[in-house]
């Protein structure tokens, strides 16, 4: 990259810029674990789209990051591997599934890494450690080359360690793909453009059913502080309410789960990734590998 520059050479936006790769996300040649011993030994055929874009864009993959065995998780502490710490405290753990993307940032491991979102597994690691993550809008970005959890839920999103640096990446990898049959057809814009100074006549929406019972003290105060600064940025705030909001969770979990078990069939030895070698007949086969491949959860 240095040479092109050099040379005068057009880069892409991205040229040089390390980015971690949270390993559910394909890379031709380069193994693909998903987190599980079931994919210890798996190279993947074929390059996933949003990898291939950032590699377009002068982007330099420095590894693969841990997770939660096939992304199904929230402490990172569920991979076949090893358990990631949160760089801030390593006694404590940064969240997940996309644990290891996150960590990675905040220890500057890399300048950006990719992770996905099915319930949570861009936010809340983000959280954890301190940096900025997002779950972009379905469709946005597509999921070709992405190990499905749940198919309907699955996205693809920035962690960065500024709202700028994860602008960036979001338009590097947000487009329509027409290998992801649910990829929308939409103009990708700079998102940069929109990081102004102030928010006047901007409309901020509390909802009023995400407080109350549950909610930690700590969390809400710090909710409240950043309702502040909009405020004092110049936004107007109210509350709003979504009276169906409390049945978000109990869908999810109708939703997730069983296109989990449909997704994770496919891993029954037959045709890739681990398979138990001293089965007796077909049936035991499957069982074996399960058993032995799969964690636990």
């Amino acid at each position: 990259m240095d040479a092109q520059i050099a040379a005068g050479s057009d880069i892409g936006l991205l040229a040089g810029i390390p980015v971690g790769i949270k390993d559910n996300l394909c890379t031709k040649g380069i193994p693909t674990t998903c987190g599980s011993h079931i994919l210890e030994n798996f190279l993947p055929p074929y390059e996933s789209t949003v990898t291939q874009k950032l590699a377009e864009a002068g982007a330099v993959m420095v590894g693969k990051t841990n997770m939660d065995e096939f992304a199904m998780g929230s402490s990172t502490e569920n991979s076949a591997y090893q358990v990631t710490a949160n760089p801030w405290d390593v006694a404590r753990v940064p969240g997940g599934s996309s644990g290891g993307s996150a960590a990675a940032v905040a220890a500057d491991e890399c300048v950006v890494s990719l992770g996905s979102d099915t319930g949570g597994s861009i936010r809340q690691p983000a959280s954890f450690c301190g940096v900025v993550g997002l779950k972009p809008t379905y469709g946005l970005v597509s999921r070709f080359g992405l190990v499905a959890y749940a198919s309907s839920l699955d996205q693809i999103g920035p962690f960065g360690r500024s709202v700028e640096d994860a602008a960036i990446l979001l338009g590097a990898i947000a487009g329509y793909d027409p290998k992801d049959s649910t990829s929308l057809k939409v103009e990708v814009p700079d998102y940069t453009q929109y990081l102004i100074p102030d928010l006047k006549g901007k409309r901020v929406g509390v909802i009023t059913e995400t407080f109350g019972e549950g909610l930690d003290g700590v969390v809400a105060d710090a909710v409240h502080k950043a309702i502040q600064q909009l405020k004092d940025l110049g936004a107007t705030v109210r509350e709003i309410s979504c009276p169906r909001f409390r049945y978000g969770l109990p869908t999810y979990y109708v939703i997730a789960p069983s296109e989990a078990s449909a997704n994770l069939a496919r891993y029954d030895g037959v045709k890739y990734g681990f398979r138990s070698k001293d089965a007796e007949n077909l049936i035991s086969m499957y069982t074996q590998t399960a058993r032995r491949g799969l964690g636990q959860k």
